[in-house]
């Protein structure tokens, strides 16, 4: 049996294979290294995992994570990948080389990750040739969910919101500025925090034209600040995976087409792609 998971900075999509080929699917909370240790990752594997999963009999974990893109922060997973999976060969790739693999498998082009963070690049149907980095959550992330929920966050706090949003805004999170600044600057996983408007920009209907200019003007900065930085990016179609992106799919399609790009796919999850790739495409990474 083997597994094949695409980890997020929120939630990680597991999917186990059997060996008779059946797929069962589950969840996690994501693992970034950058701010769950090895210890924090076993811990909680150890609680979410489900309780009937055979792991003695599990010959190969092909893991992918935000986060992963050193070899310092890939060992950190991998600790505890080996840790809780004690029979089985890991193997720990960077969650944007999930996204181009579930894209474009074997082809070259470009890929783009809109989650909770922001991550794109350009891929030669093997590897990821181009990155430009992020900038992660506090300098960068544009057209994230957290760049998106900093922006409506920022909007709040400003004094910014239209007063029917801010109204609406008060009656669902009974959050005061204070509140807002103690979590951000004191607590773990703000970039988790902030993120999580993202919901609430795309629930909001007392004023839709106000929720539509934040996200475009974070897709505006996703195009200006990173994408039409690469080589010839007109040349290639336009592929995203990720909450985000697909559920603002329709102003990301007309920021996208703004820019010269062809838009290809666009979905949320690369798991069922990515379990193709690895049993059709290659068989084995290990």
């Amino acid at each position: 049996m083997i597994i094949i998971a695409d980890g997020g900075s929120t939630k990680t999509n597991w999917c186990l294979v059997t060996e008779d080929g059946k797929k069962v699917y589950f969840n996690t909370e994501g693992y970034n290294p950058y701010f769950s240790g090895t210890d924090y990752i076993i811990q909680s594997l150890k609680e979410s995992l489900p309780t009937d999963l055979e792991k003695d009999n599990i010959t190969e974990v092909n893991y992918y994570g935000a986060g992963c893109s050193t070899p310092e922060m890939r060992k950190i997973v991998e600790d505890a990948m080996k840790a809780v999976f004690t029979k089985s060969k890991v193997y720990i790739g960077h969650d944007l080389l999930a996204a181009a693999r579930a894209l474009l498998g074997n082809n070259e082009g470009f890929a783009a990750i809109l989650g909770t963070g922001t991550n794109t690049c350009l891929y030669d149907g093997k590897e990821v040739i181009n990155n430009i980095d992020s900038g992660a959550y506090i300098l960068g992330d544009e057209g994230s969910g957290c760049h998106i929920g900093k922006k409506l966050l920022v909007d709040y706090l400003r004094g910014y919101m239209p007063e029917a949003v801010r109204k609406n805004f008060w009656e669902t999170f009974k959050l005061t500025p204070d509140d807002i600044n103690e979590i951000v600057y004191t607590q773990p996983r703000a970039n988790r925090f902030c993120a999580s408007f993202s919901k609430f920009v795309y629930d909001n209907i007392v004023n839709i034209e106000y929720s539509r200019n934040l996200v475009r003007t974070s897709f505006e900065d996703f195009f200006r600040n990173l994408v039409t930085h690469y080589p010839d990016y007109q040349k290639y179609t336009f592929n995203c995976i990720g909450s985000v992106g697909y559920n603002f799919r329709n102003v990301l399609e007309e920021v996208c087409t703004e820019n010269g790009m062809t838009v290809g796919n666009i979905i949320r999850s690369p798991i069922d792609n990515l379990v193709k790739y690895h049993l059709d495409l290659a068989p084995s990474q290990l």
